[in-house]
């Protein structure tokens, strides 16, 4: 029995780790064909990604406030609440990615004022714009994905992914560089590919939700629930905290991609590349991290405050060990894996020096992922808020920007900044993790 508890974990998480794999694929494949055709594709794809991944992630972070309600439910084999709960999480997800993709409109008549090279910007319209009609479906997606989490469901999300980085890799395939007849595009090929693949996950997912006999009462539940003030307000305020969490620290990363672009086009396809590659050791860390919150919700289903901090510690156990294994990959491979990206031989030596600082901050990263999870987990989510504020906002861009250009370390400065932010979150969302499930404390009464 000593080993059970990471037997869960890891019961739930390999899934979840395989579809995120998958994603990291697909983003390997766009950036190498995207790089291979040219280097300001490259540079215009960086721009764009990272200044969609504030509103992403925040839609993102939104749908994640559904895991410990929904998770806590299970617990109480609640079916027809759950479904009910899906509902009206699929409402506030929409209205609230509605608004979100209003603030992308309007960026997009700013974009030629944020100090990108010129010669981008015929190349950054066009894609941002396919880039905004994708929003939508990512969030449907993710809230009937963050069901299936709650349920412990984890494979279904798993192959809908991994089918649809199938379908995104051969659109690339086409209209990237105009194979079979179909027109070269270019960026914009990449764009639509992405697009397709974007619609095709939440239009298969809905189908398995709505046509699958063994989610019947979750599908009652779905149909014929009615839309809950006190639900819709439940929902609320638990999602509210964690996709604000979610948004200012993409925020700080997309606000360096920006400092990236003043240094140049090089330093802004080689920043693209970096974040590539550092989205390897996130994605893996927050699978594991995801299936430590739904672990900690079902227990705080209970109130059960010692399996709450066993999950998490266990947790984080494992994702240790996997920030080890991918730092080792990271050092061990660096030209390779960088030389997949680019043929131009300045992009390949800037980004080869950004391996080093990446590596240095994959500590703080797996532990701000492992408690930050296992705190949303609890549902006493508010003090995400204001962690993740002082952390990325407060002392992230900052020390960004003094360590790019006053302190004049360029793009290296960049990468070295983040240990500063996510090494300062990660203390900090430990701490209100322990105090959480203190069985006396104020925020475990809550």
């Amino acid at each position: 029995m000593r080993f059970d508890g990471y037997t869960r974990i890891l019961k739930l998480g390999l899934p979840i780790l395989i579809g995120q794999l998958g994603m990291i694929v697909v983003g390997f494949a766009d950036t190498t064909m995207v790089g291979r055709y040219s280097t300001s594709a490259l540079a215009s794809a960086s721009f764009v990604n990272n200044l969609f991944n504030v509103a992403i992630l925040a839609t993102m972070g939104f749908s994640y406030g559904l895991t410990p309600l929904i998770g806590a439910l299970l617990s109480s084999k609640r079916h027809y609440d759950m479904g009910m709960m899906v509902r009206n999480g699929l409402l506030l997800n929409v209205i609230f990615t509605l608004a979100m993709m209003v603030i992308m409109t309007v960026g997009y008549f700013y974009v030629d004022s944020m100090g990108q090279p010129p010669e981008l910007l015929p190349l950054i319209r066009p894609y941002y714009l396919i880039y905004l009609s994708g929003m939508l479906p990512i969030a449907v997606f993710n809230v009937f994905a963050q069901w299936s989490y709650a349920i412990r469901r984890t494979r279904i999300p798993m192959w809908i992914t991994l089918a649809s980085n199938v379908v995104n890799i051969c659109g690339n395939w086409l209209l990237i560089y105009g194979n079979v007849g179909c027109p070269e595009l270019g960026l914009t090929g990449a764009g639509i590919a992405t697009l397709i693949a974007r619609i095709f996950c939440p239009v298969v997912l809905f189908g398995v939700f709505m046509l699958r006999r063994e989610f019947t009462e979750y599908r009652l539940g779905f149909t014929g629930g009615c839309i809950s003030r006190r639900m819709l307000g439940q929902i609320g305020r638990t999602s509210w905290p964690i996709s604000l969490q979610m948004a200012f620290e993409t925020g700080a990363f997309s606000g360096a991609s920006v400092m990236a672009g003043w240094l140049g086009a090089i330093s802004l396809a080689s920043f693209q590349i970096f974040l590539i590659i550092g989205t390897l050791g996130f994605c893996i860390y927050y699978s594991m991290g995801s299936a430590v919150s739904v672990l900690v919700a079902n227990a705080a289903g209970t109130c059960d405050h010692v399996e709450m901090r066993s999950i998490a510690h266990r947790g984080y156990r494992i994702i240790l060990c996997l920030a080890a294994m991918s730092s080792t990959f990271f050092i061990c491979f660096t030209d390779r894996v960088v030389g997949i990206f680019t043929n131009d031989p300045l992009v390949e030596a800037t980004a080869i020096t950004l391996i080093l600082p990446m590596v240095m901050y994959q500590l703080g990263d797996a532990t701000q992922i492992n408690y930050a999870n296992a705190l949303r987990g609890t549902a006493k989510v508010l003090p995400m808020l204001w962690i993740s504020f002082v952390s990325y906002i407060l002392v992230g861009l900052p020390s960004t920007y003094i360590m790019a250009f006053p302190l004049g370390l360029g793009i290296r400065g960049i990468v070295f900044s983040f240990s500063v932010s996510l090494f300062l979150a990660a203390g900090l969302f430990y701490y209100y993790f322990m105090r959480a499930t203190r069985p006396n404390s104020s925020m475990a009464r809550e």
